[in-house]
């Protein structure tokens, strides 16, 4: 069965504009339409350098917003679209620390939870979409709902994209008993090490300058997907796309349209592999 309903996961703390409506004009071009969802309800920021045409990106070397992309982004921002954001904490429960006095019946209580949960969004939605920028970092790639939301998902056989720091996600979604990434044994791509600032990390609604991001995305993608999986950086190439079932998975805001088009080819073609 299928609900023509894309989930867009999305930071409180910003994200990159082409990231989210280059996939998105895509998906809704193809039937589909898309629920915004933060980790705390509260509607994600566009960050400022992805509407500034004159932004020049410290390691690209040149402007990496285009006019027409701009364009696009501040159509989306001047709709009510993200007015109607949804909570995930409201959606998801948390789980329970081990230091609580009712550890075991709360644990227990959790798993309920999070399978109903699971299901709900497996009834309601085709596939999830985690959407780039320098966001995802604080409050998306180590939340442990938006795991679980993703865990829902593999778990279903669903389709999950993901783009630039989104993509950090998948490395630590993984199993509580397990412990194992569910990117092991995949192909994939993300943010590679030639793409990382050396200085200037940033974040909305905040005045923290990070300096470089916190961690190499390359490096531990390299190591979630283990010797039988692959990152592919792809650096020198204008774009890079990897489809490898049931994710899609884009390195970058240059990929955004392109990541759309493959995320439509899953959904609607049943492509499963493409780009390596």
């Amino acid at each position: 069965m299928t609900t023509k309903r894309i989930l867009a996961v999305m930071s409180e703390f910003g994200y990159w504009g082409v990231e989210l409506v280059g996939p998105l004009r895509k998906l809704e071009a193809a039937g589909y339409s898309v629920d915004f969802v933060t980790p705390k309800g509260t509607r994600a920021p566009c960050l400022p350098p992805s509407r500034d045409t004159t932004y020049v990106d410290p390691p690209l070397g040149t402007c990496v917003t285009t006019a027409e992309d701009k364009a696009l982004v501040d159509a989306f921002e001047a709709t009510d679209a993200l007015e109607a954001t949804l909570n995930l904490s409201s959606m998801f429960p948390e789980r329970p620390y081990y230091s609580h006095p009712n550890f075991l019946r709360e644990l227990e209580a959790y798993y309920e939870a999070r399978k109903a949960a699971q299901e709900k969004a497996l009834e309601t939605y085709d596939a999830v979409l985690l959407v780039g920028g320098s966001g995802p970092i604080v409050d998306m790639v180590n939340n442990q709902r938006v795991h679980d939301l993703v865990l829902g998902f593999h778990a279903g056989g669903r389709a999950i994209g993901a783009i630039c720091y989104g993509v950090a996600t998948l490395v630590f979604a993984r199993d509580f008993n397990e412990r194992r990434s569910i990117i092991a044994g995949k192909h994939v791509t993300g943010h590679c090490i030639e793409y990382d600032y050396h200085d200037g990390t940033g974040f909305m609604g905040t005045d923290f300058n990070m300096g470089p991001p916190p961690y190499c995305l390359e490096h531990i993608l390299s190591d979630a997907v283990g010797p039988t999986g692959q990152y592919h950086g792809n650096f020198g190439k204008r774009t890079s796309v990897i489809v490898d079932y049931p994710f899609i998975t884009a390195r970058s805001l240059q990929c955004s349209h392109e990541f759309g088009d493959r995320f439509v080819d899953v959904l609607t073609k049943g492509v499963t592999r493409s780009g390596w």
